[in-house]
């Protein structure tokens, strides 16, 4: 079917997008790269829909459907998205994305590229011609174009082959795509939805949580938006969750059930009020945890599959009538919440274990001291040892722990003398990772990796004290510390043996502050039991220090250095500076797998260019893990500046 007839089409409602879809994700780079291929009459792959009656289709947007049978897109979506975005100068009547990523399209009738429109670049040129326009003007508008290069005597002896580019242009919409159809009466949803994530295996395929929620919306078609919109005031508290996990929590509401089957059968006015009250649930559960366990943004929020099991703790009182929880039962909640988190409660089987710890809450003496109860067969003692704090990075388990720590009790910045409380100083961003031994002298000293990065080395303090320590050693400024703010030290649980300061007795001073930690955590969470201590008793049992296996990661002095110019050179572009050390983490489970060196995992132009990363002297496998994660990578300074020089710059000082 040729393009044109396509885009017809979806003008018609003879062509949609199902529910169960995830929105535009396309770049910029990607647009140009489709029409790069069609212009040149490159093959890009052909389509794949569910043919289905028009009156069951639950599909994506307000526009109306054509009566009988209406072609869903299952694969193909990106291309045509992009396709009629440039075509018709807009949206299709599906749209959920960044419209920025096919505006402004053009292409140059000397070189035969396509660019995004840069004023700087293209203003005053004729030959960048604005592909939508030509596509709106068609063949009988081509003159117009022709009129205005003629007018330039430079341009006049080549008409002839820019009317002949133009025409190719043209006929990109003429092009034939194959389309392959699913159909037939045996083809439910759930069948089509296992073909989707068949024919889409090499990227994200669909969850139980997107099949529930395209049941969902083909009663609710609101539902979509509305959770979307909760999760966005929520991410601009700092937290950043999925729809799966809000959905999920909506489900262990209505039906005290993990498993989204459950949820198939419930009508739109159950789903909507079921929203609004995990809703209410959830804004008070993070109030909660961010005031009183100071887990204040979603890189420290360390149990969030807990949360869909304390909603629905939440719910069951309000169901019995039991109110609001008062102090201890609150810090009960909390003391569950923060285990379930430190031992991993769900990153295994998410669905089998968050089920048996609603099991307990549904039974006839079910409560927060069955929940407890369950959690110490599963585990063991809840007791914390010195070993637990023996991982590294940020992307270690006990990490939140630490930040826990120091935001729950007496931790005093180094330079201001203040305390960190989150009561006191508010968002992450405010606060910074600290090594208490710097990097660049644990390199010289020929120090590993994983003990340079050991969570015994970190502490957080504010970006003014962190850039005014420097690369100085703890036997200097600690003194000094001592001196201006007695006691922020020890507020920090550092050894105040000051033999253990000195660089040469670097792995002694972690095993020290592992132990100061180990008690601090456990006396923290105490406080959360009013006098019910007897949670903490038993012999403690070490969980088994694996080798890490995050890969990559700065190696020296040298290459630390060179990263670090190339943030200042971003920052003199007014550009944002990369994140160093970047943990890379499996979408799946959470498990940091490698550490980037630099990188910018939204893009440099967030949402309109792919997540980018600088990685020096690297491994392939590292490399190939990244690529793999879909950053664009740089193994050079020189490479990433042409980069954003030639194709990031004129476009963002264009916005």
């Amino acid at each position: 079917m040729k393009i044109s007839t396509i885009l017809d089409h979806i003008d018609n409602g003879h062509m949609a997008l199902p529910e169960f879809q995830r929105g535009y994700v396309w770049n910029r780079d990607q647009v140009r790269g489709l029409f790069d291929s069609l212009y040149r009459r490159h093959p890009v792959g052909g389509l794949l829909v569910w043919a289905t009656a028009s009156q069951t289709a639950a599909h994506r947007g307000d526009g109306q459907l054509a009566a009988g049978v209406v072609k869903l897109l299952l694969d193909g979506q990106q291309r045509m998205t992009s396709l009629y975005g440039v075509v018709r100068g807009r949206a299709p009547e599906f749209f959920d994305g960044n419209a920025q990523a096919f505006t402004g399209l053009r292409f140059h009738l000397e070189t035969e590229t396509f660019e995004f429109y840069q004023p700087v670049k293209m203003k005053g040129d004729p030959l960048w011609i604005d592909v939508t326009a030509v596509m709106k003007a068609g063949t009988a508008g081509i003159g117009g174009f022709v009129g205005m290069l003629t007018a330039n005597p430079a341009y006049a002896e080549r008409i002839g082959e820019y009317v002949g580019r133009l025409s190719q242009i043209l006929g990109i919409i003429e092009i034939d795509l194959h389309i392959e159809e699913v159909t037939g009466e045996d083809k439910s949803l759930d069948v089509v939805v296992d073909i989707f994530n068949r024919v889409n295996s090499g990227g994200t395929k669909l969850s139980k949580g997107d099949l529930a929620l395209a049941k969902i919306c083909a009663d609710w078609p609101q539902a979509r938006d509305e959770m979307k919109a909760k999760l966005k005031s929520w991410e601009s508290a700092g937290y950043e969750f999925s729809l799966d996990w809000l959905l999920r929590s909506v489900n262990t509401v209505l039906t005290g059930e993990a498993k989204f089957q459950y949820l198939h059968d419930r009508e739109r006015q159950e789903i909507e009020a079921g929203l609004k009250q995990t809703s209410k649930h959830i804004d008070t559960l993070l109030n909660t945890i961010g005031g009183r366990l100071g887990l204040d943004h979603d890189r420290v929020f360390f149990s969030r599959f807990a949360v869909p099991v304390m909603v629905r703790y939440l719910e069951l009182r309000r169901i019995n009538g039991a109110g609001a929880m008062n102090e201890k039962e609150r810090d009960k909640l909390l003391f569950w919440f923060a285990h379930s988190g430190m031992w991993g409660r769900f990153s295994g089987s998410t669905e089998s274990y968050i089920d048996q710890d609603l099991a307990v809450l549904e039974g006839e003496d079910g409560g927060l001291d069955r929940l407890l109860e369950q959690l110490q067969l599963w585990h063991g003692s809840l007791r914390v040892v010195p070993a637990h704090f023996t991982g590294w990075s940020r992307g270690a388990r006990f990490y939140p722990v630490l930040y826990m720590l120091t935001r729950m009790g007496e931790a005093r910045d180094w330079g201001l003398g203040i305390p960190l409380r989150a009561s006191l100083l508010g968002v992450m961003n405010r606060l910074e990772v600290h090594h208490i031994f710097p990097k660049a002298q644990l390199r010289k000293h020929k120090y590993r990796k994983m003990d340079i990065n050991a969570l015994g080395n970190f502490c957080f303090l504010t970006k003014d004290t962190n850039l005014n320590i420097r690369d100085r050693l703890p036997e200097e400024y600690f003194e000094e510390v001592e001196r201006q703010h007695p006691g922020a030290l020890a507020s920090q649980w550092v050894p105040m043996d000051r033999g253990l300061w000195k660089i040469e007795r670097f792995p002694e001073f972690l095993e020290a502050r592992k132990h100061l930690l180990a008690e601090e955590v456990n006396a923290r969470l105490a406080e959360l039991l009013h006098g019910e201590d007897h949670w903490l008793t038993g012999a403690a049992v070490a969980q088994p220090v694996e080798a890490p296996a995050a890969i990559g990661g700065i190696s020296s002095d040298e290459e630390e250095a060179e990263l670090e110019s190339i943030n200042e050179w971003m920052e003199d572009q007014d550009l944002d500076r990369g994140e160093l050390s970047f943990d890379l983490s499996d979408a799946e489970d959470g498990r940091q797998i490698a550490i980037l060196d630099l990188a910018w995992p939204s893009g440099i132009q967030a949402e309109l260019s792919e997540p980018v990363a600088v990685l020096l002297n690297e491994e392939p496998d590292t490399i190939k893990l990244a690529n793999r994660a879909g950053f664009r990578c740089f193994t050079s300074k020189k490479d990433f500046q042409h980069y954003v020089l030639t194709e990031v710059l004129a476009e963002e000082r264009a916005q």
